[in-house]
Formats: structure tokens, sequence, C-alpha cells
């Protein structure tokens, strides 16, 4: 029993506070939570990229179109406003978890943009060709919209999520309305030349008939480099329409060049011709397709002109752009036109070098 008159027992000690930590080990331990915090879901920092990727596979999905329909992929409200609302998307993500530097803005776009083409050569939307034309104006675009959301978000202090997600459908509304559907057509020429230390007998037979060619031939090529199947022959007879050359090109590619005018050691000028099975299907991208909507070889000339022992090699090749947004179309057909013809003009000189030599 407890004795009324004892003491009461005195309560028990609390425990003493740690010490405080030094400053050093304070500043290490923000550093180890602030780190921990960043990760704190797996790829939490990719979130905002797979986030605008996201929205721009959806927009693709809906201009999914035929070429030349009302949903074409190739109009220029979607090939323009795509990108930026990428971008836009990306950085708007990010800023909403954390501010981001200008760094962020200008190349994570990049990221989302690669993603979103990555997504659409997986669900077979696009080929491998037209990624790599594109890419570099996507990948500008989607930096200007990224810019443009960077500089809402933290400086004009603008964050309505509504308004963020209605802009992403911005192609869609303007299509329905008929923006953008203009696909004006510019006709062009890119005309080159070389020497060869051959004869123009020696010459003019090697540019009527070349087979066997070989990739290592050609392939430097950027046209090649991006996907466009090399060539493998071109072979020519004489009909009563004029000269025909059968031309066959890797994954199952053939068509015609005809000629109506040539003189035998001079010149020669071909007219391309297509059937329907010319080009199997997905031996090409539907938007780069020669003779499609879109863009189109006219006619190539090969001139030859005596220099003494040798021979200058010319050609000149017409072309065909149809697009929304030739100001960037055109100049990249005539740089990859101009690029094969430098490329093609070696090849004839090697093999008729090698002819005369022989």
């Amino acid at each position: 029993m407890n004795d009324p008159n004892s003491e009461p027992n005195p309560p028990a000690p609390s425990p003493a506070e740690p010490p405080p930590l030094p400053p050093d080990a304070q500043a290490a331990y923000a550093a180890r939570a602030a780190k921990m915090r960043r990760f704190d879901l797996p790829f939490a920092a990719l979130l905002p990229v797979f986030g605008g990727a996201l929205i721009g596979l959806v927009l693709r999905l809906i201009f999914n179109g035929a070429p030349g329909s009302a949903w074409a992929p190739m109009l220029v409200v979607f090939i323009l406003i795509a990108p930026v609302v990428i971008g836009a998307v990306t950085v708007y993500l990010a800023e909403r978890r954390q501010a981001r530097g200008l760094r962020y803005h200008f190349f994570a776009p990049w990221l989302s943009v690669g993603l979103c083409m990555a997504g659409a050569m997986l669900f077979v939307l696009e080929g491998a060709i037209c990624v790599a034309l594109i890419f570099p104006l996507y990948a500008l675009l989607g930096s200007i919209g990224g810019m443009l959301m960077g500089a809402l978000c933290r400086w004009a202090g603008w964050s309505k999520t509504p308004t963020v997600y209605s802009l992403a459908f911005l192609p869609v509304v303007l299509t329905l309305f008929g923006v953008g559907h203009d696909e004006p057509s510019r006709i062009d020429r890119v005309e080159r030349s070389v020497l060869v230390q051959a004869a123009p007998e020696t010459v003019w037979r090697q540019l009527l008939d070349a087979d066997h060619i070989r990739a290592a031939e050609v392939d430097r090529a950027w046209m090649y480099r991006i996907g466009v199947p090399t060539p493998l022959a071109g072979l020519t007879h004489e009909d009563a329409a004029g000269l025909t050359r059968e031309v066959r090109m890797g994954k199952g590619i053939h068509f015609r060049q005809r000629s109506a005018d040539w003189q035998p050691g001079r010149y020669v000028q071909w007219q391309y011709q297509f059937a329907p099975d010319s080009i199997p299907a997905g031996a090409l991208d539907d938007h780069v397709e020669i003779g499609g909507r879109y863009f189109d070889l006219t006619g190539t000339r090969y001139t030859l002109v005596p220099h003494g022992a040798a021979t200058e090699l010319r050609i000149r090749m017409d072309y065909r752009v149809s697009t929304g947004f030739n100001w960037y179309a055109a100049p990249l057909a005539r740089w990859l036109i101009g690029d094969f013809s430098d490329t093609i003009l070696q090849f004839y000189r090697h093999r008729a070098e090698t002819a005369a030599a022989a």
C-alpha cells in the first residue's frame, strides 16, 4: 500500500533534446532531401516530356487523312501549330511542378517532339523519311512554343490549365473552318556539271545502260541516307516511240524514263512514267512519293560537251513542290536534288573513266 504521508512520485525526466546539427551537416541533409524529392516518382522529370509527346500524338491521330483530304497531316495548320503546342504543353507541365530555366524551355520540347515522332513511326503513321525531313522544323517550332509558354508562366504569372489544353486543339478548330488548306505549286530546277576524263561516246553508253549498281556507289547522297532505296539498274532500249529506260530500285520500286528528244553522244531529255505498281506499299512515304500530290520530278536532261579528250557532263533536273509551307519544303527539295545530282554525276564519271581505262 502507498503511504499517504509519502511524497508523490516525481515525473519521469523527459528525454534530452538532440543537439542541433552543425551548419555543414544541415546543408548536406537539405541537399539529400531535395534530391530525394526530385526523384519521388520513377522518371518524374520526364513526365512533362511524355505529356507533350502524348498531345502531339493525339493530334497526329486526328490528322491522319489521305493526301489532299481535309485532315491530311501535310496541312500547314498541322505542320506549324502542332509542334508549337507540343513545346508549350511540355513547358507548362514542367513549370507547374518546378520552375525551369531558359535552356529547359528551349531544349525540352525537342525530346517531346522526338518522342512524338517515334510514337508516330511505331503506329505506322509516319515513315523514317518524313521524320528525318520534318524534324528540324518541328524542333525549332517546339522551342518557340516552349519559350512562349515559359514566358507566360514565369513572368506573366499565367497558369490557366483549361486554356492551355484548349489551345492544344487549335489546329482542329482551324481545320474545321477550312483554314490552311491551300497547296500552291512551285516549279524549279537544279543544274550541276562534272568533267569526265573519257570520250563522249563512252559517257553516253554509261548514261543509257548502268547495271549492277552497288549501294556504295551512290549512298553518299542524303536522300539515300534518310531511307530512299538505292537504284539497282537502269537499262535502255529503243522503240518506235523513242528511248525507254527501265529503272529498278530497292524495295521493288520500278519505273520508266522515256525520251523522244535525244542525240547520241550529245544530249538526252528524260520524262518519268509511273505505273500503279511502280512504288509498292511501304517502299516510300506517301508525302515524298515521286509523282505524288506534294512532289514530282518533271524531267531530267543530260548534256555532253566535248573538251579535248574529256567530256563535260551536265545534268538539269526539273521538279515540282506543292505544299502550304513551300518556304520550307522547296529549299529542302532543292538541297536534296542538288545533292543527288552531284552524286549521280560522280557515279557516271567513275563508271565512264573506269570503262575508258579498261
